[in-house]
């Protein structure tokens, strides 16, 4: 609802750069998964991102890969906010997230994170999740994996628009979005993979609310 409402930019503006490390480090990641490199990533003031990884090394031919990491950038939040959701069923689950959390936050700091905005949420992400982690306190934790997990599924809803574009101007240069990225590198059109995408996250948010809420 706040990203609704005027005057509360103050509010959505870390969350928005957060949904953007995830989106990063969800392509990272991916390409580390099938056997490149994940070399670094920078955010940047305008919420926007970019992941740095070479596909050297990899057991995957070229086009798979790419696809899979674009697809990877896409699919991160979703995938990360539901694993944060479905945990917080439990204390002792949701202990152990926030604290996997925190250090991957803190990993990602020392090894990737390679811009001034970047290095300054994620810090502040960190001093906070880790002061709460202090409290030891099983609600604080539920509540605050719950959050943290929603706000990560809700920055695919914030990404609808670029899911559906076809390229964008980066520093005066014309580039191609993931969603086009998959359609050059395997088969259909930008629209079709935004639509999957789309798809995809709603049923992962669905599945991990249902387990979430199962006797």
């Amino acid at each position: 609802m706040l990203w609704q409402l005027p005057y509360f930019g103050w509010f959505q503006y870390p969350f928005r750069l957060l949904g953007t490390w995830f989106h990063e480090m969800g392509h990272g990641l991916t390409a580390v998964c099938i056997g490149g490199d994940f070399k670094h990533l920078e955010i940047y003031e305008n919420g926007g991102g970019v992941a740095y990884y070479s596909l050297e090394g990899s057991y995957l031919p070229a086009f798979i890969g790419n696809a899979l990491v674009a697809a990877g950038g896409l699919l991160g939040p979703a995938i990360t906010g539901s694993i944060l959701i479905a945990s917080a069923r439990s204390h002792k689950s949701s202990m152990i997230t926030l604290r996997v959390l925190v250090g991957l936050m803190i990993l990602s700091l020392i090894i990737w994170i390679r811009s001034f905005w970047g290095i300054a949420v994620m810090s502040t992400f960190i001093v906070l999740l880790f002061v709460i982690t202090l409290f030891k306190n099983r609600k604080l934790e539920v509540i605050t994996i719950l959050f943290l997990g929603l706000q990560s599924v809700l920055s695919t809803y914030l990404q609808l628009d670029y899911l559906f574009t076809k390229q964008f101007e980066r520093d005066g240069t014309i580039q191609i979005s993931d969603t086009q990225a998959i359609a050059e590198n395997l088969i259909g059109t930008y629209w079709m993979w935004a639509i999957c995408i789309v798809l995809i996250s709603m049923y992962l948010l669905w599945k991990s609310f249902q387990y979430y809420i199962k006797k």
